[in-house]
Order: C-alpha cells, then structure tokens, then sequence
C-alpha cells in the first residue's frame, strides 16, 4: 500500500497488461481524433436555421456506487443547400458528454424548445451531423486522459 492508503496495481499477467494498454492507447487515440474532428467542426462551420422537434433529459444508471448520470438529448431539422436534414448533436463530438446532476444537464439545452426556431451549425464536409452549440466539447479530453491513465497502468504492469 502506498503512503497515501491508495495503491493501483493494474494487471496481474503480461496479457490483462498488454491488453490495458492496447485499450488505453485505443481510447487515447479516438479521444484525440474525436477532438480534432470537432474542433474542425467547429472552425469550418456554417449557420443555418433549424426547428427542435425533440427535447429532454435521459438518465442513465452506471451501475456503480455513484448512481445516475444525464444526458441532454435533443432532435432539429434543418435544411442545408437545398436537401433536408436531421441531427441529434448538441455538440460535434462524437462522444457524449453525461453530467452528474439534472440540472446541470438541462442548462446544456437551456434556451431551446421544442417547435421553436434554433441556429444550428453545418460543417459543410459533413453537413449529415449538425450540431447546436458552436464550441468544442471536454468529452473527447476525458476519453484521452481515461486512456492515458489505462496506458500508464498497463505499461507499468507489462513491465513490472
């Protein structure tokens, strides 16, 4: 046990090693893509009017001791250079983005309701994937540290 009560040990054979490192480098590596891809998104975008046709809340049980997490779902059309679409995007990550709290959750669509009117953002090289909100999210950022920690753990047992 170390000084400070807390002791990760990883894996006890080279294979579960191999293996949490392999996920851990995974994980690093979509995480990265991901947030490249949105913040790309995010700069080549264009604006056009949609309409929200589906807003609410889920909850989601982790299975842990922490108990439930949120996730703001929401659905618009719109239409961009002349063909209909829609899209479920708050944000141009792919990964979502769960909160601990309703509300907190329910801050993220604040502002939207459902038959309203809403700009929305295309980004023209993928104009199937609109999103509503014009900034990048931490999602991808926690995947990548997520997978970095697996890396570190699982590197440091296939070494051991």
């Amino acid at each position: 046990m170390g000084d400070d009560g807390l002791t990760i040990s990883g894996p006890n054979t080279v294979r579960g090693a191999v293996l949490m490192l392999m996920i851990g480098l995974a994980a690093t590596g979509y995480g990265a893509y991901d947030y490249t891809q949105q913040s790309n998104a995010v700069d080549d975008a264009v604006e056009v009017d949609a309409t929200v046709t589906e807003l609410d809340i889920e909850s989601t049980s982790t299975g842990s001791e922490a108990g439930v997490d949120y996730r703001p779902t929401v659905r618009f059309t719109y239409e961009y250079e002349g063909t209909e679409y829609a899209s479920t995007n708050v944000f141009p990550s792919a990964i979502t983005s769960n909160y601990d709290t309703e509300s907190a959750a329910r801050s993220v669509i604040e502002g939207y309701a459902v038959g309203e009117s809403a700009t929305a953002y295309v980004d023209p090289s993928d104009p199937d994937a609109a999103f509503l909100k014009d900034r990048t999210s931490n999602a991808p950022l926690v995947a990548i540290v997520i997978g970095l920690l697996f890396a570190l753990v699982g590197g440091r047992s296939a070494i051991r």
